[in-house]
């Protein structure tokens, strides 16, 4: 092993050995299910903003999207980060307090307990086929983080891409089953500003090498439609139109966010929603500027490659052009090795992450909402908390065994995850929150329709193309919105009791836990 691998190695050990031992250090402060799964909603406002962002911003941020744009160029990557920033920035003004004042109220901290609690559904329909579709699209989004792992260090390495990413669970699910979410949001927080420094230095250290902001710029005009944000550049065809409807199907990214349980999770957590306005404000400007720095690193990782600096990549192999930039660096010397190490950390950082949270949101549908609440086993507490720890390692695995193919394109994963929440839950918390209308029968029409759209949109009208070729989030949504609708309007209105906690809700009185 060289000098430059012993240097990246020793900065990686040290970042996991600092989560190791958070995850250890907050084992023994989970007194019960709601504090492993919630945290006794003790979270601070930058904790609550950065932790709720990190766990956002997966393996996609530092390699999907950098990956996209350096195959393709700024439109279809650019038109995505538009969507998730404007999503992003809605999702904290409109949906955060009130699900943090309505969950408190109900005694909820999980989204399935919160959406069966604000229905009064009382044979937890609601929340068993909640808890199905978490643990249907949050074990293969938990398989891109693994995926992402193993990418790492096999590239790097040259280590086998199974036991590097096996390795990378087994740390993932050490600390989160250990210290559950008061673990993984503290991480999450450290993460983000390891996530911060090493796409910052990537992006600078990677201009600069390629000649500077001029030499990169001259670069990508010399690949059609590559800056342009209604053309896609492909090394087959060059520029390929990207119309309105694609835009506005890419667009819809941003819908996902009202309904991501692991972000939610966030606003449920903070300690004071009066505090809420300073983690919108943090989260929004940071996701706003990591997301358009990620995009840049991938443009001037195309310059380095066609310069001859770093090798060319295709496929999914663009996913990885942090880390051929960061294995260029080590070159350098002692010092940037040791830099280039932490870059890479910041890899595992918006892996670890995600892949925490989801954990977390997985474990806590089949252990709580599916066992105990819809099937109603009696156990004891500590009984309860020993199932929920069993419960992520069950779901880490089932996540290795599908991350399994190493061709697997993360950001194809997440795209299809990310559909699959935000139109089976968005427009439920749309309008669990928001529409005093809205019934029991209708929220469950509502997030059947739109996680059946999903499959169906995906494998069986997409690949008609045409006007059909579009993300298939954005028709799926507007499906299960019609459907709750629907269904609502001609369904018994709902009870007094439900219609008069969702005023007080609203007006923002003083509420009482149930």
């Amino acid at each position: 092993m060289t000098t430059a691998s012993i240097c990246i190695l020793i900065a990686i050990i040290a970042y996991l050995l600092i989560v190791l031992f958070i995850g250890f250090h907050f084992a023994d402060k989970n007194e019960s299910t709601s504090d492993f799964y919630l945290g006794g909603r003790k979270l601070g406002p930058l904790v609550t903003a950065m932790s709720a962002e990190a766990s956002d911003m997966s393996s996609y941020l530092l390699m999907g999207l950098p990956g996209l744009a350096y195959l393709s160029g700024i439109c279809d990557v650019g038109w995505t980060v538009i969507g998730l920033a404007a999503g992003t920035y809605l999702n904290w003004l409109f949906t955060a307090r009130r699900l943090r004042r309505y969950t408190h109220v109900t005694g909820s901290y999980t989204l399935p307990q919160f959406f069966s609690q604000r229905f009064r559904d009382k044979q937890n329909i609601l929340a068993a086929i909640a808890a199905l579709i978490i643990i249907v699209f949050f074990i293969p989004y938990t398989a891109s983080g693994f995926a992402a792992c193993g990418k790492l260090f096999s590239s790097l390495f040259g280590v086998d891409y199974m036991t590097a990413m096996i390795v990378s669970a087994v740390i993932i699910v050490a600390y989160t089953a250990a210290g559950g979410f008061l673990a993984a949001s503290t991480t999450d927080f450290i993460q983000s500003i390891i996530m911060t420094f090493a796409i910052l230095f990537v992006l600078i250290f990677s201009t600069v090498s390629a000649g500077g902001i001029s030499a990169v710029m001259e670069n990508a005009k010399a690949l059609p439609g590559y800056l342009s944000m209604s053309a896609t550049y492909t090394e087959a065809a060059g520029a390929t139109p990207y119309g309105p409807l694609t835009i506005l199907s890419t667009l819809a990214w941003g819908l996902g966010y009202f309904g991501m349980p692991h972000i939610l999770l966030r606003f449920m957590a903070i300690e004071d929603e009066n505090k809420l306005k300073l983690s919108r404000r943090v989260a929004s400007v940071w996701v706003v500027v990591a997301m358009a720095v990620a995009v840049l690193i991938g443009v001037a990782g195309r310059a380095l490659s066609d310069g001859g600096l770093i090798p060319q990549l295709t496929g999914a192999d663009s996913e990885t052009i942090i880390v051929r930039i960061a294995d260029f660096l080590s070159g350098f010397g002692i010092l940037p090795a040791l830099i280039a190490g932490l870059v890479l950390a910041g890899i595992l950082a918006s892996t670890m992450s995600t892949a925490d949270s989801q954990l977390l949101a997985a474990s806590s549908s089949v252990s709580q909402n599916l066992l105990l609440e819809t099937f109603r086993l009696k156990i004891s507490e500590k009984a309860s908390m020993r199932f929920a720890r069993l419960t992520v390692i069950v779901i880490a695995v089932l996540g290795v065994f599908i991350a399994r193919d190493p061709n697997s394109s993360i950001f194809g994963i997440v795209s299809f995850a990310w559909a699959g929440f935000g139109a089976s839950f968005g427009p439920v918390v749309i309008c669990a929150l928001f529409w005093k209308r809205t019934t029991l029968s209708g929220a469950v029409a509502g997030m059947v329709a739109g996680g059946v759209a999903v499959f169906a949109w995906k494998y069986l009208i997409k690949p008609m193309g045409g006007i059909f070729g579009i993300y298939e989030l954005l028709p799926a949504f507007l499906i299960g919105l019609a459907a709750i609708f629907i269904v609502s309007l001609l369904t018994p209105a709902p009870d007094r009791e439900i219609t008069e906690e969702f005023e007080l809700v609203r007006a923002g009185g003083a509420l009482e836990h149930r």
